[in-house]
């Protein structure tokens, strides 16, 4: 009987700290799926799709090592693919699955468990009727320097890699994909060995890259892109290259999308607000049915268990100048009160 009341209470713990979770965002904490297991979805990005939000992020799962001879901290774990999950609410999250497998058996495959696969974003295209997820694909020593691409009939996969592609050219890592309201969309990517970001228009199907590319933030020295619109102005978060170390963020601006950025002090405020809260920055989501309400997704990186590494969601709001601002919340809901 005893047990059996041991039991009961150990559920009922467990389940009183899941109802927790999914009444509050805890930026931070462990967040689990609506099975109870911690999301795994890491440098993610969100899509919205008919009433469904689907989260795409990196599994990082396994042993943590740092590659032998490397110059930084560059530690990792074999490339788990490319995670998906959904939500109603931005609360639940139910797994859907590993939307793009990686590769176990042909090392030449940007996919092999040795390669990198980072920073998946996901967009639809109405007029093929296709989601296409963008991503970081690189070597080992991050020299290969390229960005795959990969397509779907379903938001929640499975996706079909399509191949990689340095983008005109030019040396891509860190990015990210903004769509804009009028259906073009834009790969930005650090490149130059991270010392320049570079904005440049996707083809109509979203598959390949234009010409129309950009260089800004030159010799800056930024990575980690995040791309949202408020007010017909467009806002670029970054943060510094310190590897996994944080550091502060930066914002730029700009009234047309391949124009002129200009880059801005930190946009987080108080208490660890120079390491943008101990986190980098992942996306910047807009929020359905909440006008300009914006949250600001980051990744607290664990270098040495990567596994182990935590999401930082707080809300992003904008002043009357325009002048976007991130405070830290212990717990708080999108579009509720805290």
């Amino acid at each position: 009987m005893k047990r059996i009341k041991a039991i009961c209470l150990l559920i009922l713990v467990l389940s009183v700290s899941i109802g927790c979770y999914a009444q509050y965002i805890l930026p931070g904490a462990i967040w689990p799926d609506t099975k109870g297991n911690p999301v795994n979805a890491h440098g993610g990005g969100i899509l919205y799709y008919n009433g469904t939000y689907y989260w795409y992020g990196e599994i990082k799962q396994g042993a943590t090592w740092r590659v032998p001879g490397s110059t930084w901290e560059n530690y990792r774990v074999n490339a788990g693919g490319i995670s998906c999950y959904s939500s109603k609410d931005l609360l639940h999250w139910k797994q859907e699955g590993v939307a793009l497998q990686p590769v176990t058996t042909d090392s030449t495959s940007d996919l092999h468990v040795s390669k990198v696969i980072e920073r998946p974003k996901v967009i639809y295209n109405k007029k093929t009727g296709k989601f296409v997820m963008w991503m970081h694909i690189d070597s080992q020593d991050y020299s290969y320097a390229r960005s795959g691409v990969a397509v779907s009939d379903k938001p929640e996969g499975p996706f079909q890699y399509m191949g990689s592609v340095r983008p005109n050219g030019n040396m891509a890592r860190d990015m990210t994909i903004f769509q804009d309201d009028n259906g073009k969309a834009y790969h930005f990517y650090s490149s130059e060995e991270n010392q320049t970001m570079h904005i440049c228009e996707l083809t109509d199907d979203y598959l390949s890259h234009t010409a129309n590319d950009r260089r800004i933030l030159v010799q800056r020295a930024r990575e980690a892109p995040a791309v949202c619109k408020y007010n017909n102005r467009f806002y670029l978060f970054t943060s510094g290259c310190t590897g996994w170390s944080p550091n502060a963020a930066t914002y730029a601006t700009a009234d047309s999308i391949m124009g002129n950025w200009t880059e801005h002090d930190n946009p987080c405020h108080g208490t660890d607000a120079d390491s943008t809260y101990h986190a980098q920055s992942a996306y910047v989501l807009p929020v359905q049915g909440k006008k300009d309400m914006f949250i600001f997704m980051a990744d607290r990186w664990n270098k040495t268990n990567l596994e182990a590494s935590r999401y930082i969601w707080l809300p992003l709001t904008f002043g009357p100048e325009g002048t976007p601002g991130i405070l830290w919340k212990d717990q708080w809901k999108p579009g509720g009160t805290d």
